[in-house]
């Protein structure tokens, strides 16, 4: 008799479920709407997970009485607290079955780590971290960005954007690409303007203006690519923050960078890079281009089967390519 495997990326925009047998073949796919309790609320967490599930058992040609184990990464899923309500929910929608819970960042690590151990840097719109060691040892941030020092991902950039434009208004610095850039995108008169309305809040930047650093950067302007490479550094810390907590300091550990910021590619990877090797010679990279869901199958597979689960994670990430699985790149 076959078993069968869930595994559930909730993120803020939207839910993906995933269905695979033993074999690592996957055989059934969904999506749902945003089902971050903390902005969709805990019946919106509830429909994005049951539209999803039930759209990925439809195409499997199963019933959700025929899973053997899920895995579910949650965005809003921080604190050990969080448990009981999350695992509450998933009941009320009759997902009762053994099921490996953990924060929706640390599905990377598990789609990303060829053994299922290793660290993820996550680097998205904002920025976050897991980490488990060979030993099974869990590491991380808070994930909750530039409040409690933890940088790289694309909001912090656009805050140290912000810093850059206000020393040049101030003549703290010399003048920065990044202020013409920002007072066209903000709609700002001049430079006065822009920083006034964004000291009143009247212009208020998003994660998305990140972008513009990194068009500074790539031109060539000095201030925008120091933010880049203070960046790659930051997410660099980071990694080595877990790596030092799960003791892999010596080991050949796997650092796997998930996000869509990574697209920059090596301005910003290549600091990143050189500060982990600092503090973890033998470290290895891998950029995540498997789905995040991928990660979730095998948090469940790893359940029931152990780590023989990662033994079938090729044929996981090919089969679920030829379904069209999408990734994420939230962080």
């Amino acid at each position: 008799m076959s078993q069968y495997f869930l595994g559930i990326d909730v993120g803020g925009t939207k839910t993906a479920a995933l269905i695979a047998d033993e074999q690592g073949r996957a055989l059934g796919y969904g999506l749902g709407g945003p089902g971050n309790h903390e902005g969709a609320g805990w019946e919106g967490f509830k429909l994005a997970i049951q539209t999803a599930m039930t759209s990925a058992l439809t195409q499997a040609g199963i019933s959700l009485a025929d899973l053997s184990a899920a895995g579910l990464g949650l965005a809003g899923y921080d604190w050990d607290d969080e448990h009981e309500p999350h695992v509450q929910a998933l009941a009320e929608i009759g997902l009762t079955l053994p099921m490996q819970i953990e924060n929706d960042s640390a599905l990377g690590l598990y789609a990303g780590a060829s053994a299922g151990w290793g660290v993820c840097v996550s680097a998205g719109s904002s920025n976050n971290a897991r980490a488990r060691g060979r030993d099974g040892r869990k590491g991380r941030i808070t994930g909750h960005g530039s409040g409690f020092g933890e940088y790289g991902g694309a909001w912090e950039i656009v805050e140290r954007a912000v810093i850059a434009i206000n020393y040049e208004w101030i003549q703290r610095t010399p003048p920065t690409a990044l202020t013409p850039l920002f007072i066209q995108k903000a709609g700002a008169s001049d430079l006065y303007d822009l920083v006034r309305g964004l000291a009143l809040r009247i212009y208020q930047p998003s994660s998305a203006w990140a972008m513009l650093v990194l068009q500074a950067a790539q031109q060539g302007d000095p201030a925008a690519q120091e933010i880049v490479t203070w960046s790659g550094r930051e997410l660099g810390e980071l990694a080595c923050a877990l790596i030092r907590q799960v003791d892999a300091t010596t080991d050949p550990v796997e650092v796997v960078l998930a996000g869509s910021l990574y697209k920059t590619g090596e301005m910003l990877i290549s600091p990143l890079r050189e500060t982990v090797l600092a503090c973890a010679p033998l470290a290895q990279f891998i950029q995540l281009e498997a789905p995040p869901v991928v990660g979730g199958v095998l948090m469940g597979m790893e359940l029931i089967l152990g780590r023989s689960a990662y033994d079938r994670r090729k044929k996981l990430l090919e089969s679920a390519r030829a379904l069209a699985v999408q990734g994420t790149d939230e962080a």
